[in-house]
């Protein structure tokens, strides 16, 4: 393996192996589902090149014994598909921040009576959740405090995002949806010509004092969400689900994630005499 991929392939592994160690996953229940995406993915790229994907090819390919290879092809990884709660949540606030119905004369999210025929919560949930119940809407919305449900009846929204701070299922469904989702906008500007390129973009500092984090951190909370409502308006405009005078060919997935990370820096990076490492882009 070459240099340069070996060390991405680590500074990837390592925190995924953090959290596998933690939730008591071994090195052979991970060795194992490696070898299932090398012979799933081996097996795409045959058929897209119009070439048989046979057992001996696959096998030829990963590595793998052919016994390993016709076992493994007996079996298919799981595609994690959002559950039913997260995305009826997350029509719903879209719903309220977009659809005139809901909207107050500013044009922001008005407060909503719980009931009523119109400009209500439970005509919002109707009509964005599908069959789900406007009081169990209500209670998961609290639950991870998206809304408040004031004294005089009215809900009110108080985020613009769905995030499920409890729910460990989802959270683990989030790794394996926005981590795929980076690596893959990395694999197409690997080998994209330029105007092709994706959007892949970061700012880092390495000599930063831990008190200057909490204002950064705030900063990138609130710009950071900004954007995405922005994003996340001109978005909804234009999707299907939510505009159903949206004509065109295709099915497509786009979006623009964003994120905040800190970390101690290596003591050798502290050391004045070392040569100092460029920052990533």
């Amino acid at each position: 393996m070459k240099t340069s991929l070996h060390t991405a392939l680590c500074r990837i592994l390592k925190p995924l192996v953090r959290i596998l160690h933690r939730k008591g996953v071994s090195v052979g229940e991970l060795s194992q589902v490696a070898k299932q995406i090398y012979v799933e993915v081996s097996e795409e790229v045959l058929e897209a090149a119009g070439e048989r994907a046979t057992t001996s090819r696959i096998a030829i390919a990963t590595g793998l014994t052919r016994k390993d290879v016709a076992q493994l092809r007996l079996s298919k990884t799981e595609e994690y598909t959002p559950t039913g709660r997260y995305n009826r949540s997350v029509r719903v606030l879209g719903g309220w921040m977009h659809d005139r119905e809901f909207l107050d004369a500013d044009g922001q999210p008005a407060r909503l009576p719980l009931r009523g025929e119109q400009g209500s919560f439970e005509q919002l949930v109707n009509r964005y959740s599908g069959d789900m119940p406007y009081r169990a809407m209500l209670h998961e919305m609290e639950r991870v405090d998206a809304v408040l449900h004031n004294e005089d009846g009215t809900v009110q929204l108080l985020t613009a995002a769905y995030i499920p701070h409890e729910n460990e299922a989802e959270k683990l469904a989030i790794l394996g949806t926005d981590v795929s989702l980076l690596i893959s906008t990395i694999d197409h500007n690997l080998s994209a010509p330029r105007p092709e390129l994706r959007f892949q973009r970061k700012v880092s500092y390495d000599n930063l004092p831990l008190e200057v984090l909490p204002e950064f951190k705030s900063m990138v909370n609130k710009d950071g969400l900004d954007l995405l409502i922005k994003f996340n308006e001109w978005l909804s405009q234009r999707d299907r689900d939510s505009n159903t005078a949206i004509d065109g060919s295709g099915r497509m997935r786009a979006g623009v994630g964003i994120y905040y990370f800190e970390e101690p820096v290596p003591a050798v990076l502290n050391n004045p005499n070392t040569e100092e490492l460029p920052d990533e882009a």
